[in-house]
């Protein structure tokens, strides 16, 4: 099933595609095999999330955390904002609000965050050069569909200057891919394939994607809760067609 948001047109000679969805939509995998379809021009894949793990590009100061992370047995992610997007607890806002380690909690909170926005910068940087060499640029995962809801959108109560700023820079200033594709499958499917989150926090995020379909200028909702294969060549489709459009 495809559902198809507002489209525009593409940058003559340019194609950047972002594939979105909540964990276990199969990103990283349909993004890989993407690479091997015969598409019109070669594929250059970027990870465009929190996971330090996953990605090969990053700053040596975002390097230099992940190390710092290792070593003190700590997540490898860089998570700058709560992705949830629901409102913030009274105790998260009290602790917020005054003290030591409220202000302690909130210097760390802003050197984390300008420290995401100078990788956001890089990868978006690396993908513009792969871009202008010719390549068709393919993100896995991207900033603005996974940071909507916590940042951008209107509304949000407990939003800090900086995360308001955040928000503003990835609405107004950060590119935006010329195709996102939703890789949408039941939060049930998705818990299988990942069950690192509940059920309930998949379907939320499931609900939240595909919001964005009248928010996002290009954004097809893909069905994947199918065979990878067919997923892939629907993908593929979709990314061949866009390429002809420019023209």
């Amino acid at each position: 099933m495809l559902r198809i948001g507002v489209t525009h047109p593409v940058r003559h000679g340019h194609l950047t595609v972002a594939l979105v969805g909540p964990d276990g939509a199969g990103k990283s995998t349909v993004s890989a095999r993407l690479r091997s379809v015969g598409l019109p021009r070669p594929v250059k894949v970027i990870y465009m999330g929190v996971n330090l793990e996953a990605s090969s590009l990053m700053l040596p100061t975002t390097r230099f955390l992940l190390v710092a992370k290792r070593i003190r047995g700590r997540r490898t992610d860089l998570v700058a904002s709560p992705l949830q997007g629901g409102e913030p607890s009274a105790t998260a806002l009290s602790a917020e609000a005054g003290g030591r380690v409220g202000a302690r909690r909130s210097v760390r909170d802003a050197v984390r965050l300008t420290l995401w926005m100078l990788e956001e910068w890089f990868r978006q940087a690396v993908a513009t050069s792969y871009s202008l060499r010719g390549s068709i640029v393919v993100f896995d995962r991207h900033f603005f569909a996974d940071y909507y809801h916590a940042d951008i959108r209107e509304g949000r109560v407990g939003r800090g200057p900086l995360r308001r700023f955040h928000g503003w820079m990835l609405d107004r200033g950060y590119p935006q891919p010329d195709l996102t594709i939703l890789l949408d499958a039941p939060a049930e499917r998705l818990h299988a394939r990942k069950p690192d989150a509940t059920v309930a926090w998949l379907d939320q995020r499931r609900r939240q994607y595909l919001e964005l379909a009248d928010v996002v200028p290009g954004y097809v909702v893909l069905d994947a809760d199918r065979p990878l294969d067919a997923v892939v060549a629907d993908a593929a489709e979709l990314i061949r067609t866009t390429w002809e459009a420019r023209s």
